[in-house]
């Protein structure tokens, strides 16, 4: 911390002086530096997968009239509306952008929160904050230096974007890029009133995702209904804007004008708020302890600590699975007669009846999603860990071993809470196998379970590296998400513990990946808690 602290404390010249910003550029620089890794894989995971998307929907769809009609069945499905938005074009350009648009918007949100609360509240959390506003930074220093490192990342984004998608058309590829770097903004501003309002870092992310969530259901709920984006609920929501602004479909540039005046609207208050406080502290204290109830153990503060996320893990499970579980039902006519989209789905879902393929690929989705859950929920260890939380449990009579045991219940029990009730959502709103449905969502499990016992790992052997675990998730994610539609080769696939489980329902159950898997995950969890009992602690 005192490295990292002096070389920020070191002004230049031109920085040193009493003013709210001085110390701003310092700051930068060092931000800049600290996510030197973490911040290109960033924009590369949201530009390419924008950019590697023409090309897959030109192999599904290569003529116009196959695009026309596709444009026709999706505005006609009200559940596909509400996943990706209505379609306004039917050239390459319009449905890449209705295909990944809202979805890369999320992406770039959720970069922009993690960047700019790891630059303020996180470091406040930490105590470093403290030791640079002893010296010659400003009081809003550290906000505005976090407020432009996201904005450096969102532009880099955003301009890989509008090249790469440029020979679809400029305007397009620029209205594009435009939209999904400003909803990446928009969110920094949100995140940076939210770590002014927090005293905890992850109280601060979680308030920003759960208002992300809140948009993303709003742009769903109005899309639902109308085939134009013209509803209320989408205009209630950042997400809706960027649809809105139609890139690569008679572009709406005024509709740029409102992403950029909530940002600035938003980064006034964050400004305002940071100057009425003092640092470490908060608009919203956190309670001293529990309301009722006593938190007598490792195991029970563990559930205290993770009982929010898990709920809302929950709650959003069983909506999407009830929302694709309706999608399933009519899963031919959304396919029609185009070949090339059924044989996506028959890798992604097997080789089966069309319905069940269609399944089988959500299910695989929803494992997917459920491997980013799992990791968060690891990482809180190290959450507590460096945050300095974790001494004083482990000072009393609780081993290291017991205290990473809490967490790590809540991580694998959490997925098959999740998948459980992914499969009864999915079942609900199909309407028949349930059991088939349940059964293939829990055969999800033993994949889940390997990125869980790979985030042990890295939190046990590789403290200073854990956040490593994002990148794999996310690279799993990736392989399974667009590797199908871009029809990689199987040993790219493989490199996936997903691309080994049985395509259920409809394939035959085959138990021996899954034990494989099982074993797997329990072998890297063995290891990595064998190294978490042997390093020290850090700080």
């Amino acid at each position: 911390m005192t490295a990292v602290a002096s070389r920020a404390t070191a002004l230049p010249a031109s920085e040193r002086g009493t003013g709210q910003l001085a110390g701003t550029g310092t700051l930068l620089r060092l931000a800049l530096r600290r996510d030197r890794v973490m911040m290109p894989v960033w924009i590369l995971v949201v530009a390419g997968l924008v950019l590697a998307m023409p090309g897959s929907l030109e192999s599904v769809y290569g003529t116009a009239a196959e695009r026309a009609d596709a444009m026709e069945t999706m505005n006609s499905n009200s559940s596909m509306r509400a996943m990706y938005g209505p379609v306004f074009g039917d050239s390459l350009g319009a449905l890449s952008a209705w295909r990944i648009g809202c979805y890369a918007g999320v992406l770039a949100a959720v970069m922009s929160l993690v960047i700019v609360v790891r630059h303020t509240r996180e470091e406040e959390e930490s105590g470093r904050q403290e030791m640079l506003a002893a010296s010659m930074v400003g009081r809003r220093a550290p906000l505005t230096a976090a407020l432009l490192a996201a904005f450096v990342a969102n532009a880099g984004a955003g301009l890989l974007i509008s090249a790469g998608m440029a020979g679809q058309g400029v305007r397009g590829a620029l209205a594009l890029g435009l939209g999904i770097a400003g909803t990446g903004m928009l969110f920094a501003t949100l995140a940076a009133i939210a770590a002014q309002l927090t005293e905890s870092a992850r109280l601060a992310k979680g308030l920003t995702g759960a208002a992300l969530g809140t948009a993303f259901v709003l742009r769903a709920a109005g899309d639902s209904g109308t085939a134009d984006g013209s509803s209320v609920p989408t205009w209630l929501s950042p997400l809706g804007w960027q649809e809105n602004v139609r890139a690569f479909a008679g572009e709406r540039w005024w509709v740029l004008a409102l992403v950029v005046a909530a940002t600035v609207a938003q980064g006034v208050v964050a400004y305002e708020l940071a100057g009425r406080r003092d640092v470490g502290m908060s608009f919203l204290p956190t309670r001293p302890g529990p309301a009722r109830g006593r938190v007598a153990t490792a195991g029970a503060l563990a559930r205290r600590l993770q009982r929010g996320a898990v709920l809302g893990w929950t709650a959003g499970f069983l909506l999407a699975g009830l929302v694709f579980g309706q999608m399933a039902s009519g899963a031919a006519d959304i396919v029609g007669d185009n070949e090339s989209t059924r044989d996506i789905i028959e890798r992604m879902g097997g080789r089966s009846d069309l319905t069940e393929a269609f399944l089988s690929t959500i299910i695989g989705l929803f494992g997917m999603v459920a491997g980013l859950f799992v990791a968060s929920s690891v990482l809180r260890l190290h959450a507590e860990e460096t945050s300095q939380r974790a001494e004083p449990v482990l000072a009393g009579a609780v081993g290291r071993l017991r205290w990473a045991a809490g967490h790590l219940v809540i991580a694998f029990g959490g997925s098959a809470l999740l998948m459980t009730v992914c499969g009864i959502g999915v079942a609900v709103g199909h309407g028949e196998d349930a059991g088939a449905v349940l059964g293939a969502c829990l055969a999800q499990l033993p994949a889940v379970w390997v990125l869980g016992g790979l985030t042990v790992l890295f939190v046990g052997a590789y403290p200073k590296g854990a956040v490593a675990a994002w990148a794999v998730v996310g690279g799993c994610l990736a392989i399974g998400w667009i590797g199908p539609a871009l029809d990689l080769p199987r040993a790219v696939m493989n490199l996936s513990p997903f691309g080994h489980l049985p395509k259920l329902p409809g394939a035959a159950l085959s138990w021996p990946p899954l034990i494989t898997l099982t074993l797997l995950a329990a072998a890297l969890t063995g290891v990595g808690l064998a190294a978490l009992r042997r390093r020290d602690m850090t700080n």
